[in-house]
């Protein structure tokens, strides 16, 4: 088994060693295909439609779908609490009041998303001390799981976005999951952008019509919210206008962090993409070909260069390689330099001896 083993090229797997027949004059060359290990995509018979978007989101980018009960229960968790402990301290918060449990809930809220309007603040120490307890509460909340939810429904919208732009064109779903893969960054920034300018708009009329802002100070104002500036000046006072606002400070805060991420994510992506491009595209040298081969025998396999190609590519690192021949090296029972399932047999059964 091992002189067998020697020759055969690292990561064989992945060879091909049928020669092309289509050609008698063309040289005999060994084609590289797929892994039986990766994730299929073949999805030409399904009919993408509202309802597929969901399972295909999640098969396309690999998420589990969050926890929506988990993120409402922390989150009612929170508000309860947060609206309780403020109600009953409410003598101890000083400022414009409306009613009191609302004025609570929406203390709470404006806490959380850090907008801190001033219009409500507290002066005793117990309700400041409540107050720091859950502005890095709310703050955390935010961070682990609105954010994910948030960033799901995002995830379900992308589908119909890509059908929406390609609707004079004829498009399978194959063509429309390898759009998403492509670009799905970008689809996530415009959609995130075209949902914050609806609520700037919103928030904007809304304070117009029911407020009784000017324009200029409606918009005012719904720029300082949704950039959490919170100058105070202008605020929402009326009972009715403090419901609007728990409902519209919270998703119009996080709509515009999640576009920032979104960008931020776009703008590495790009990066990585030119990295990419520039290491296929680069003339080769003897200096890579020796850089290349790791087992220094003069040539480099396919599986040689495409480990040497991925490191330029800062997709692994010489870590990761490493930890990875260690498994394999655990695994290679006999030292035949392959795996076989006698190997995996004898090294997992020395293991659960061990």
């Amino acid at each position: 088994m091992a002189s067998n083993g020697a020759n055969q090229p690292l990561l064989s797997g992945f060879v091909d060693s049928t020669p092309q027949t289509n050609n008698k004059d063309a040289p005999k060359r060994r084609r590289l295909r797929r892994c039986r290990s990766a994730p299929q995509t073949d999805v030409a018979a399904l009919d993408i439609n509202e309802k597929d978007s969901t399972h295909l989101s999640e098969s396309l980018f690999g998420k589990p779908r969050p926890n929506f009960k988990r993120v409402l229960v922390y989150l009612a968790a929170y508000l309860g609490g947060g609206s309780l402990s403020f109600y009953a301290v409410n003598s101890q918060i000083e400022g414009l009041k409306t009613n009191e449990i609302l004025d609570s809930i929406y203390f709470c809220i404006v806490t959380m998303t850090t907008v801190g309007y001033g219009d409500l603040v507290p002066n005793s120490v117990v309700s400041k001390l409540l107050s720091c307890a859950f502005v890095f509460t709310g703050m955390g909340l935010v961070g682990m799981f609105l954010s994910k939810a948030a960033d799901y429904l995002v995830d379900k919208q992308e589908i119909l976005l890509v059908k929406a732009l390609h609707r004079y064109q004829k498009v399978g779903p194959t063509d429309i999951l390898k759009e998403i893969e492509t670009n799905k960054v970008r689809y996530k920034c415009i959609i995130m952008l075209v949902l914050e300018l609806v609520l700037i708009l919103v928030g904007t009329i809304f304070l117009v019509v029911v407020e009784k802002m000017s324009f200029v100070d409606a918009f005012y104002c719904v720029c300082s919210t949704i950039t959490t500036l919170g100058y105070g000046d202008k605020s929402f006072s009326t009972t009715g206008g403090r419901a609007f606002g728990v409902v519209w400070i919270s998703s119009s805060t996080m709509t515009l962090a999640q576009f920032f991420l979104y960008v931020a994510e776009f703008n590495t992506e790009k990066r990585q993409k030119a990295l990419v491009n520039w290491v296929l595209t680069r003339k080769m040298t003897h200096v890579d070909l020796e850089a290349a081969d790791i087992d220094e025998d003069g040539v480099v396999s396919a599986a040689e260069f495409i480990i040497y190609k991925l490191k330029e590519m800062g997709k692994i690192s010489q870590e990761d390689i490493a930890l990875v021949m260690e498994e394999f090296q655990d695994l290679d029972f006999d030292q035949s330099g392959t795996l076989s399932p006698s190997d995996l047999f004898l090294a997992q059964d020395s293991q659960t001896k061990s």
